[in-house]
Order: structure tokens, then C-alpha cells, then sequence
């Protein structure tokens, strides 16, 4: 059996190592915490997408490269940016989840107007859709819109909003259709964060850094050609954007470098004069680590074999964000535990290991399990709609007893 991609892969692949080993040293340091991305980021990505090493496939009159799709190139520049420790393009709410979005359902003037600057990093994008009392249940949002002499005035709230204090753009969902049916009132709009009427308060998580925010809206005043798709199709928008949001959360290339970080730790790290990856029961769990991440990513061939055929990628596509986020947050968890009790250091220690990036990590994960869809709520997908199971029972809300007549 020949396992070999061939010739014209293997060139493609020592042009893009010769790439890495020239300009390592322009690579930006990852960020220890969820941030607008820098200089040195933006840089970085505007390099990346000359030679065609992000949006590799995205047209070249949206700022793309405008390559052909090709699953090998694809899992080439995937495996030789992990394998080299060096970050690949920028991958945030704008760039992984609204691009794909606009690409698939966005006018042409939307494409060309956003498409470019997200890419290069120009403009960094937040998404509105969770709002307290409307989580999981995401279609109960109460945050309205009527239409007003050419536009929507929006009232109401948002919360867990990722970047929110940072972002120049919003992607929101509200109601525009007060008499429609939940799933079927709802608008897709898009619009600046220097709107007036805009107040963004931050949420301090347990890493001790504002991650995510609370969003308010009173009367904020946007056009009503700011909306992607038409009136009241929000949700089917929306849904094809949280599909792109779980593949960003369960990027199989972001496992594979947490892993490569794990294995070099665990070389250097010594707990009681041995070094971690000597220690039988950390190195069994990081050898079942590296068989699930493996498993991860020749499952994300098989959904990228799917998409480049059109074909829907079902069960296989279902499981990525429960298992991917489950399975970071087991990365950093081992990591902790190679440490030994340098593993509880965080907040600026002088013996703090990689600037507590893994301890931010292990708290931010455990967020990320929660986030973009609960665990629960996930395997309710996977059970329903991947395997076919009925649907979990809706218990009916106990009536109180009326009050006897006086």
C-alpha cells in the first residue's frame, strides 16, 4: 500500500516547509488570551494569504487566493504549520464564521464590501445571538427591530458576546417579525459598533480576563439593507453560521499544535527528578490523547472529502464540536497535571510556565464546552439528528392549583 501523496504534493510540500523556515521569525507569539488581534497578527495573515496559506480557496476578487479546493494541499499546509510550532492564518467570529457565511447567502456587494478587509484583519466582527433566557433556546431572543423611515431601530440585549469591547462589527440576530412564529421572525443584520446607542459591559471569567460581554441596545438606528438574507430568514442564516462556528471550535489543526506543545512539555517538565513523559500514567494518557486527536483529524478529511463533493457530512459533522472541545480541554488538563504543583501557578508567578498559558487555557476550554452550544445539547443533536433517535420528551410545566372561591 502506498501511502505517499506524490510528486507534485511533495514539491508543494518542501515549497511550503522552505516558506516556514524562511519567515518563522515573523510569526506572531499566540495570544495568552482571547484579543483583537495585533500588529504583528495582521502582518502575518496579509503574508499567509499572498502565497495562498489562508483563504486558500476563497475567490480572489473577495480577497481570497482563489486556488482550486484540493483536500491533500489543504492537509499539507495543515500538518507542516503544526508540526513547525508557527501559527496558521487568523481564525476569529469574522473570518471563520461570517465569511463563510456571506459566501454562502450574502449579496454580492455584502461579499465584496466585508469579505476582504475580515480576511486581512482589518476588521474584527462579534456575534449577537445568546441573550439571557434565550441560551440554548436560541429562537426565544426578544431583542426587537421595527422599521422606522429606512431603518431598523433595535432594542434590547445580548450576553457572552465574544470580543464585544474590541469588534468593530456585529453580526445580530433580532426580531423584525412581531406576529411570526419564533423561528420564522427573526433578521440577520449587520452593523457597526460605533452605532450610537451601543453600550458593551465586560464579563470577568474565572482566567481573570473579560472575555465576553454584555451587549445593550436602545434605539440603535441601522439601514434596512444591513441584513443578510431577507426578513425573517434570520434563523436559517443564523443556522448555517453556527454550523461554521463548530467547525472553527473544532479545528482539528489547533488540536494537533495544542498536542505537539503537550509532548514537548512533558519532555522538559520534571516532577520529583523525572521527566513527565517518563511517568507511566501521564504518557498512557497522552498516548489515548494522541489517538483521539488523530481520530479528529481523519475525521476532518472526511468532512472536507464531503463539502468538496457537496455532499452533507452528517454524523461525521455532528460529533466535531462535542469532541473537539472536550478533547482541548483534556489537553490542557494533562498539561497541568506534568507540571506537578507548578501547575497551579497563574497570574504573573515568577516560575509560571508559558506566561499561564495553559492554566488560561484549561479555564477558557471549559467555557468553549458550554459555549457555541452545551455538551448537552450537542449530544441531543447527535442523538436525534444523527441517530435517528426520538426527540427528548418536553414535560408540561405543572399547573398551580386555582384558589378555592372565598
Amino acid at each position: 500500500m502506498d501511502l505517499s501523496y506524490g510528486p507534485e504534493y511533495e514539491a508543494f510540500r518542501d515549497e511550503l516547509r522552505a516558506f516556514i523556515a524562511e519567515n518563522r521569525h515573523r510569526a506572531p507569539a499566540a495570544p495568552g488570551a482571547a484579543q483583537r488581534a495585533g500588529a504583528d497578527a495582521v502582518a502575518w495573515q496579509q503574508l499567509l494569504l499572498e502565497h495562498g496559506y489562508t483563504a486558500r480557496t476563497i475567490p480572489r476578487e473577495y480577497g481570497g487566493f482563489g486556488a482550486e479546493p484540493d483536500i491533500l494541499t489543504s492537509r499539507i499546509i495543515a500538518e507542516e504549520f503544526a508540526a513547525a510550532g508557527v501559527p496558521g492564518g487568523l481564525s476569529n467570529q469574522g473570518i471563520s464564521m461570517l465569511v463563510p457565511t456571506l459566501l454562502e447567502l450574502g449579496t454580492e456587494e455584502q461579499k465584496r464590501r466585508w469579505i476582504a478587509p475580515t480576511l486581512r484583519g482589518e476588521i474584527v466582527w462579534c456575534q449577537g445571538y445568546s441573550e439571557p433566557g434565550a441560551g440554548s433556546d436560541l429562537a426565544a431572543l426578544r431583542t426587537s427591530a421595527r422599521e422606522e423611515n429606512g431603518e431598523f431601530v433595535i432594542n434590547g440585549q445580548k450576553i457572552w458576546t465574544s470580543t464585544a469591547h474590541q469588534a468593530d462589527m456585529i453580526f445580530c440576530l433580532v426580531r423584525t417579525e412581531a406576529g411570526a412564529p419564533k423561528h420564522a421572525g427573526i433578521s440577520y443584520l449587520i452593523f457597526s459598533m460605533k452605532t450610537p446607542g451601543i453600550e458593551v459591559r465586560p464579563l470577568r471569567t474565572m482566567t481573570g480576563h473579560a472575555e465576553f460581554n454584555e451587549t445593550f441596545f436602545t434605539d440603535v438606528r441601522v439601514p434596512v439593507d444591513q441584513i443578510v438574507g431577507q426578513r425573517g430568514q434570520g434563523w436559517m442564516v443564523a443556522n448555517a453560521t453556527l454550523g461554521y462556528e463548530r467547525g472553527m471550535l473544532g479545528d482539528p489543526a489547533a488540536l494537533e499544535n495544542r498536542l505537539n506543545a503537550l509532548v514537548q512539555l512533558m519532555h522538559v517538565e520534571e516532577i520529583d527528578g523525572t521527566r513527565a513523559i517518563d511517568n507511566a500514567t501521564l504518557r498512557d494518557r497522552l498516548i489515548a490523547l494522541q489517538a483521539e486527536v488523530a481520530a479528529m483529524k481523519f475525521n476532518g478529511l472526511r468532512l472536507l472529502s464531503n463539502s468538496l463533493k457537496g455532499e452533507p457530512g452528517g454524523l461525521a459533522k455532528l460529533i466535531v464540536k462535542l469532541q473537539s472541545c472536550e478533547l482541548a480541554h483534556q489537553i490542557s488538563a494533562l498539561a497541568i497535571d506534568a507540571m506537578g504543583e507548578l501547575g497551579l501557578l497563574y497570574g504573573g508567578s515568577r516560575r509560571e510556565r508559558a506566561g499561564g498559558s495553559w492554566q488560561w487555557n484549561y479555564m477558557f476550554q471549559l467555557g468553549l464546552i458550554i459555549g457555541g452550544g452545551t455538551a448537552q445539547i450537542q449530544k441531543n443533536i447527535i442523538a436525534e439528528r444523527g441517530l435517528g433517535m426520538p426527540r427528548e420528551p418536553k414535560l408540561e410545566h405543572a399547573r398551580a392549583p386555582k384558589a378555592e372561591a372565598a
